[in-house]
């Protein structure tokens, strides 16, 4: 039986790739994707959303569009260094022909968890306020989840968005509390394992001489953000973070977690949007997520690139 998921978005590049991903993955019945704000404003994440489904002949999943900020905080600058003006690395895709459901984001997330008890896995790959306001407007959700997969976080590394924090997290570090302190099982698929996996310039090459619309799509998303990570000192490719929260469903034997209390940092101060993991022998409080510390990146890796790149031709 197929996993029954619902990936919740801020469509930029790696977004691009994860719902590719999980699109083309056999393993995965995708029952909608979420759109929040984050990498850029949710309005283009809805855009990019449907254009990007559109082109991998997938119009047919709904998109839901969500929270335009954090819950209580202003909304953050968009992440153009990595993902462009428009979240693609300015690459332009056709206007999409399809449009989002009305129905809400987090509506949607409630109507699907009590539609499909204890069958739905949410991952989630931007910010946490589309979750966060379903938990609010219906706690009774949480028994009925499945499992949170939750792209964010730095536990044991350096952040990415500040010297601390992760980006994903830092766009609304208070959702992202009170998920954490929600009782959702939650896998947190941090900077931690996603900094290990890489995706490289010959892999692009690859794309290229299959000279699909699909193939060039990413080809040149993913050039824009190579480029990015070289002028911040990573040389050698891209992490493939959000689309390791999908390959963590497909397959969890791909990262090895260790159970944490983990508490999210809301001071507003230097260590605000920290994800801070009790690794005492005996913690002051139960743990509240298993925290991925270790992935095989090769072989998720080549899985990643088997199971989307192979499907370029389409």
């Amino acid at each position: 039986m197929r996993e029954k998921v619902i990936l919740d978005v801020d469509t930029g590049i790696d977004d691009a790739l994860a719902i590719s991903y999980a699109v083309h993955a056999t393993e995965l019945d995708v029952l909608g994707v979420t759109t929040t704000f984050g990498n850029i404003a949710v309005e283009e994440a809805t855009r990019n959303t449907l254009q990007l489904l559109e082109l991998l002949d997938a119009a047919h999943i709904p998109v839901f569009q969500g929270a335009a900020k954090p819950l209580f905080r202003e909304l953050k600058e968009k992440a153009k260094l990595f993902h462009g003006e428009n979240g693609l690395g300015n690459v332009q895709l056709p206007p999409p022909r399809t449009a989002a459901r009305p129905e809400s984001a987090a509506d949607f997330l409630i109507s699907a968890i009590k539609a499909h008890p204890h069958e739905v896995t949410v991952v989630t790959v931007g910010s946490l306020t589309n979750l966060a306001l379903a938990i609010m407007a219906a706690p009774e959700i949480v028994p009925l989840v499945k499992r949170a997969v939750v792209m964010g976080g730095a536990v044991t590394v350096p952040g990415n968005r500040t010297p601390v924090a992760e980006a994903n997290i830092c766009a609304d570090p208070e959702a992202a509390a009170y998920v954490f302190q929600s009782g959702l099982p939650i896998t947190l698929v941090g900077l931690d394992v996603t900094m290990q996996t890489l995706l490289t310039r010959d892999h692009l090459q690859e794309w290229r001489r299959r000279d699909t619309p699909v193939s060039r799509f990413f080809a040149d998303i993913c050039s824009f953000y190579m480029e990015a990570y070289a002028r911040v000192g990573h040389v050698r490719g891209c992490a493939l973070h959000d689309p390791l929260a999908v390959g963590a469903v497909i397959d969890p034997t791909f990262v090895t977690s260790v159970p944490m209390h983990v508490q999210v940092d809301t001071s507003g101060g230097l260590s605000d949007g920290r994800t801070i993991g009790d690794r005492r022998p005996q913690p002051a409080a139960p743990p509240n997520v298993d925290v991925c510390l270790e992935v095989d990146a090769g072989r998720f890796v080549e899985h990643f690139l088997q199971n989307v790149m192979s499907r370029c031709d389409g």
